[in-house]
C-alpha cells in the first residue's frame, strides 16, 4: 500500500536521494525546502509534490503541515546543514557574532526538526516512522553544528519514548562524509577529502544512496522494533559497540 512520506530539505543532496527512493517504491512523496525553483525541479524529476517552506519558521511550518493534510506515514527531517560556512564565528569573535552563529546552526539542525515533527505529529499514523538526519560531527561536537546534531540525537531518544505508545518509531541516521551532496559548499580541499576517506574502514566516501536505503529500511516493516537509535552510516569512520 502506498504511504505518504514527507521529506524536509528534499530539493537536493541527501534529501533528494531519500525522496527519490521512496517515490521509486510507489509512495506518495512530499518534499519541502526554501528554494522554490530547485524544489519544483526536483519534484518534477522524481515524481513528488513540492511545498515551499522554511523549516525554522513556525508560521511557514504550520502552513506546510496544513497543506500536507491529516494523514502521514513517514517523516524524514533532512533540512539543515552547517551554517558556519556562511556565518563563521570562532571563540575569539565578538560575543554577538558567536551567539548568532550558534543560534543559526541550532535553528537549522535542531529547531527545524522539532517544529516540523510537532506540526505533523497529530497526523502520523500508527506503524509510521520519524527519521531525523544527524552527522558524524555530533561525536566531536566542537562546533555549533556538531552540538546541534548531538542535541538532535538526544531529543530523538526522548521522542521515541513519547511516540512509541502510538505505534511510531523515531531514529537518527548519522552519515559521515558523503560525496556529491554539496555539503561543503566548495570548501572541501583534496587533502581534507583524502583524510575523510582514509578514516573509513572500507576506503570510500559515502554515497547519497547509502543514506536513502537506510531511511527506507527504517520506515519498513522490518524495522518496527528499532527505535530510539542512532544508526551510523560512515564506513566505520566512527564505530560503536
Amino acid at each position: 500500500m502506498s504511504r505518504i512520506v514527507l521529506v524536509t530539505g528534499g530539493g537536493g543532496g541527501l534529501g533528494r536521494a531519500v525522496a527519490a527512493r521512496f517515490s521509486a517504491a510507489g509512495d506518495t512523496v512530499i518534499i519541502t525546502g526554501r528554494d522554490a525553483g530547485r524544489l519544483a525541479g526536483t519534484a518534477a524529476e522524481i515524481g513528488a509534490r513540492a511545498i515551499t517552506c522554511d523549516a525554522t519558521d513556525p508560521g511557514q511550518v504550520t502552513r506546510m503541515a496544513g497543506e500536507v493534510g491529516a494523514s502521514l506515514d513517514v517523516l524524514v527531517n533532512m533540512a539543515g546543514g552547517n551554517t558556519d560556512f556562511t556565518r563563521p564565528a570562532g571563540h575569539d569573535a565578538d560575543l554577538e557574532d558567536i551567539a548568532a552563529a550558534w543560534r543559526a546552526n541550532l535553528g537549522a539542525n535542531l529547531v527545524s526538526a522539532v517544529l516540523t515533527t510537532s506540526a505533523v505529529l497529530p497526523g502520523l499514523r500508527s506503524g509510521g516512522a520519524i527519521i531525523n538526519v544527524g552527522s558524524i560531527g555530533a561525536e566531536y561536537a566542537s562546533t555549533s553544528y556538531g552540538a546541534a546534531k548531538a542535541a538532535l540525537a538526544a531529543w530523538t531518544a526522548g521522542l521515541s519514548a513519547d511516540v512509541g505508545p502510538r505505534g511510531l518509531t523515531a531514529n537518527v541516521i548519522s552519515p559521515g562524509y558523503t560525496a556529491g551532496t554539496g555539503f561543503f559548499r566548495g570548501r572541501l580541499t583534496e587533502q581534507r577529502e583524502t583524510a575523510l576517506i582514509g578514516a573509513t574502514h572500507n576506503g570510500r566516501a559515502g554515497r547519497p544512496e547509502d543514506v536513502a536505503e537506510t531511511a527506507y529500511f527504517l520506515a519498513s516493516g522490518g524495522a518496527r522494533h528499532i527505535t530510539g537509535q542512532t544508526l551510523h552510516v560512515n564506513g566505520g569512520a566512527h564505530t560503536t559497540r
